[in-house]
């Protein structure tokens, strides 16, 4: 009887699964990729698309899905649950789309938010499969040198360089001629590199069977014997490149594309994954960053859906059951409400629980459970300057430039985020230079003769705060003093790589944490969102931060749900989209890709026949 009985709930299981896996109709198609149609150049066309305001007549009727925020994670989840047959509206409070992927122009310049370059969107890889099932084959991406990155580290005469490079075999060989002695140190490095890379989707999987599972499987230890990825999720990143070296620039090396946390609290696994993500390149949306939600958009508008701007949210509504069934959003002085059955945040996961939700819902212990797994992240402060002249004439190059003041990163950026306000501004350890200008090759011919340059660099949140109640472009002499401390002495570094900047600079517009939080709804300024602690990427931290929320029928995309940056946001959207869905999209992209694959084999076949007839 009891044999009968584990029989049938085995079967019922493994059907379950089944239906899970295979059994809902693919949003996906290659059928829906068609030839890139030419460059939208027209700024009134693109802003139609863009820069769509909010009106409620504008609102589709019988809403499948309405998504907050149109940042890459709204905007993935929104145009692959559109593909799937459902009605999204996608609301966002700037007043345009985009998120850290919209782009401004100012003074005849045009300046990327947040996109500086992105990897893994080689022909056939899963990202770029996903990328052209979003945007329908009309996103284009140019490779970049396969010199992609500078990093000098220390001042004067103590100040040394590396460079990074790009491709399969070159990246590693490339590192070892400029560390002769740490030869070993590189190679268990990229192996871990490796295996961060082919095993990651494991992580992603504890986030999409039962939470239970997954938690059994990690308790119980049968995850660790299985894969290696759960123990090194949790594993610092200084303990364990201080069992490769004691070589404190190869250490720099290993954990250089910062995000605010030092590798003293940082996940080998996710710096590992940052330095792989480039290994077969590093690439820039053709047309600059804002073709990736433009395209996005108009995927999303074709099956239906909208995406509206100056629609900030100010409440997602709840039912006495506790189940979400809409949004309000603030037109003038009054509340409109929007109703659908399924609600998403993109918007970040403090912004969702702390300000969207009615304050009942707030404080229940399920939502306070959630909010204690994750940090406030860094505030971020960014220097966009314009300059007369091509890059050529400038000396700009499209390498990006990483420079630190010395090779100890745990102890410069502890020591830093510890200083005053006042002393701050004078003492920044480490900056990053890019130069989008440089690297989009149609950027000639929407801005001839012109260059433009992005500065970023860390900051803390409370430096800024006593202003936080000012009005943008308004906050008054002393922020403005302020701020300008920490951009002239940002800038005064990045003239000492590129002298003849300083006399061609003709505008210039300093971000700083409030900006980000005005224009990007970022809390505290964060544009990565959540702190990227080692807590965060512990296995069970991983398993439970997941795109359900305790609210039902309220999910949460974008960077707080897997990892920071675009890819990072990227697979939080596919991430959510399959938890609404109950259906892993990732089997229908990797499908493709393996489609993709033996065409592209096919046509070489032919090609090699040709050749020799």
């Amino acid at each position: 009887m009891w044999l009968l009985i584990f029989l049938v709930c085995l079967v019922i299981c493994a059907g379950g699964t089944y239906w899970y896996l295979f059994g809902k109709p693919s949003p996906f198609s290659l059928e829906s990729v068609r030839p890139p149609g030419p460059r939208e150049f027209d700024q009134k066309k693109r802003d139609k698309v863009l820069k769509q305001g909010f009106n409620l007549d504008k609102v589709p009727q019988d809403l499948d899905v309405i998504v907050i925020g149109s940042g890459i994670g709204g905007l993935t989840a929104g145009a692959t649950l559109a593909k799937a047959g459902k009605r999204v509206l996608v609301l966002e409070q700037h007043d345009q789309a985009g998120g850290c992927c919209h782009t401004y122009i100012e003074k005849g310049f045009e300046f990327d938010v947040g996109l500086h370059y992105i990897g893994q969107v080689h022909e056939n890889s899963l990202l770029r499969v996903a990328f052209d099932q979003i945007t329908e084959g009309q996103l284009e991406f140019q490779k970049l040198n396969q010199h992609f990155d500078t990093l000098q580290i220390g001042q004067g005469d103590e100040k040394r360089e590396y460079t990074i490079f790009s491709g399969k075999t070159e990246m590693k060989a490339h590192l070892m001629k400029q560390f002769p002695n740490d030869t070993e140190a590189i190679e268990t490095f990229f192996k871990i590199m490796k295996i961060s890379a082919k095993k990651t989707h494991y992580l992603a999987t504890l986030k999409l069977i039962p939470q239970w599972v997954s938690l059994f499987l990690l308790k119980s230890g049968i995850a660790n014997l299985m894969c290696p990825v759960f123990r090194l999720s949790g594993t610092c990143a200084t303990d364990f490149v201080n069992t490769l070296t004691s070589n404190k620039d190869l250490h720099v090396i290993f954990s250089y594309l910062f995000y605010g946390v030092p590798p003293n609290d940082s996940s080998i696994l996710i710096n590992a994954l940052l330095l792989q993500h480039y290994k077969q390149g590093a690439y820039y949306p053709k047309g600059g960053a804002s073709e990736i939600p433009f395209h996005i958009i108009r995927t999303i508008q074709k099956y239906g859906g909208k995406c509206l701007v100056r629609a900030p949210v100010s409440q997602i509504l709840v039912d006495g059951k506790g189940a979400a069934y809409g949004v309000k959003v603030r037109k003038g002085q009054e509340d409109v409400e929007i109703h659908a059955p399924v609600v998403i945040s993109s918007c970040g996961i403090f912004t969702t629980f702390q300000k969207l939700l009615p304050p009942e819902i707030q404080v229940k212990h399920e939502i306070q459970e959630r909010l204690n797994m994750m940090k406030y992240g860094r505030g971020n402060f960014l220097i966009f300057s314009g300059f007369d002249g091509t890059e050529e004439e400038l000396g700009l190059v499209s390498t990006n430039i990483w420079l630190f003041k010395n090779n100890d990163m745990d102890k410069s950026m502890d020591d830093f985020f510890a200083l005053s306000k006042e002393e701050a501004p004078d003492n920044i350890p480490m900056m990053f230079i890019t130069v989008p200008s440089a690297k989009d090759p149609e950027a000639k011919i929407r801005h001839p003769g012109k260059s433009c340059m992005t500065i970023l660099a860390m900051v803390k949140y409370e430096w800024f705060e006593e202003w936080k109640d000012t009005t943008v472009r308004k906050r008054g002499d002393e922020y403005y003093s302020y701020k300008m401390r920490f951009a002239k002495n940002l800038f005064d570094w990045a003239c000492t790589l590129f002298p003849k900047i300083r006399d061609k600079l003709v505008f210039q517009d300093v971000a700083t944490p409030l900006t980000n939080v005005h224009y990007l709804g970022a809390q505290r300024g964060a544009m990565y969102s959540a702190e990227h602690n080692l807590d965060r990427f512990k296995a069970e931290a991983v398993a439970k931060n997941r795109c359900n929320t305790p609210v039902k029928n309220l999910y949460i995309s974008g960077q707080d749900v897997f990892s920071c940056g675009i890819a990072g946001a990227l697979h939080g959207g596919l991430l959510c989209a399959s938890t609404v869905l109950g259906h892993i999209v990732y089997i229908d992209l990797l499908f493709l890709k393996m489609k993709l694959k033996r065409r592209k084999a096919r046509e070489q076949a032919q090609l090699a026949k040709k050749k020799l007839e």
